[in-house]
């Protein structure tokens, strides 16, 4: 597996709405791995395809129940809303207060190509619609409510 370079904001891949993906192989499973090892390395909790570059619908997401791999994700069902606190890999040391669904309902291929449906609630649905945004060319600094730069933490 390889840590891979994230995509800064400004990049034109991060503004295209991403293609679907018509074959899960070999290639989309490394893919796949390697996003969420790069993930990982940079703390996140989670990064969309767009995000290392490649305009396809793939994202990979943890925040700490364990590594969730959405193929074609689509949001079918939001409900409520709930303004919250977000930052990106790609728009490093910017945070800002975006309203999204509470509860969302996705459906999804995983990496067997078998068609999954989940329900997410809170952190997890806020995630899911990120990075979903991610692949329709969105970027939360292009919703956010206000926008703050907050300088890394040493050490």
């Amino acid at each position: 597996m390889a840590v891979l370079d994230i995509v800064k904001a400004g990049a034109p891949v991060l503004k295209e709405i991403a293609a679907p993906i018509e074959k899960i192989d070999g290639e989309l499973k490394r893919l796949l791995d390697n996003m969420a090892e790069t993930m990982y390395a940079a703390d996140g909790i989670g990064l969309a395809a767009p995000q290392v570059g490649k305009s396809i619908r793939a994202v990979v997401i943890d925040i700490g129940d364990g590594i969730l791999e959405l193929i074609n994700p689509r949001i079918i069902f939001k409900e409520g809303a709930v303004v919250d606190s977000e930052g990106c890999l790609s728009c490093p040391n910017l945070y800002g207060e975006v309203e999204r669904a509470e509860t969302v309902k996705i459906v999804y291929r995983d990496r067997r190509n078998k068609q999954k449906h989940l329900t997410a609630k809170g952190l997890l649905a806020r995630c899911i619609q990120h990075e979903i945004d991610h692949l329709d060319g969105v970027l939360f600094i292009d919703i956010a409510q206000s926008i703050r730069l907050e300088e890394a933490k040493k050490g």
